[in-house]
């Protein structure tokens, strides 16, 4: 089974990239890698560091590996464990938006959308300059799922253990 889904758009103005992986982890355990800033690299390969805070209208800035580049998107749209867009540039000139979508499923899983937009004027001349997408959105979405899975995976097992104990040492457990 493939572990993610991939779909890219290109126009002579305008470029959408957009994976889908379905996390056998619930939203908040997601949503708490993807605000990370500190520990952003420690799962996420396509990152090598992130300044800053991860909040509604804070400015970030994202290093990545393999280059000196660094990115300076605004934090917004912040709904937590459900969504929040990553975005810089100037509307008309070059801009680039990535949101994050977590949508809850029936059977505790969670589809794990993250979409980015290009455009402008200044894209259709810089679009050929532009990596591929599709393996950077892939590893990203991968990444996540297997963090958020082991992180889960944990989160389970120390509750089985917790429910297994006799109730007095549950409770002196839990006050920890």
């Amino acid at each position: 089974m493939k572990e993610t889904r991939f779909v890219q758009v290109k126009r002579t103005f305008s470029m959408v990239c957009q994976v889908r992986a379905n996390i056998q982890a619930r939203p908040e355990v997601i949503w708490k890698l993807l605000n990370d800033a500190n520990n952003f690299a420690r799962w996420n390969s396509t990152v090598s560091s992130i300044d800053g805070e991860i909040r509604e209208g804070q400015r970030i800035r994202i290093h990545v590996p393999g280059t000196k580049r660094t990115f300076t998107p605004k934090v917004l749209d912040v709904v937590q464990n459900k969504r929040m867009t990553w975005s810089d540039g100037l509307s008309l000139v070059f801009k680039g938006s990535r949101s994050f979508v977590l949508k809850p499923c029936d059977n505790g899983s969670t589809l794990f959308i993250m979409r980015e937009n290009f455009h402008g004027l200044v894209f259709a001349l810089v679009k050929g300059m532009l990596p591929d997408f599709k393996d950077i959105f892939e590893t990203y979405a991968n990444d996540l799922k297997r963090e958020a899975e082991r992180l889960e995976m944990g989160s389970n097992q120390h509750h089985d253990a917790l429910s297994e104990m006799p109730t007095k040492h549950r409770q002196l457990e839990m006050t920890k």
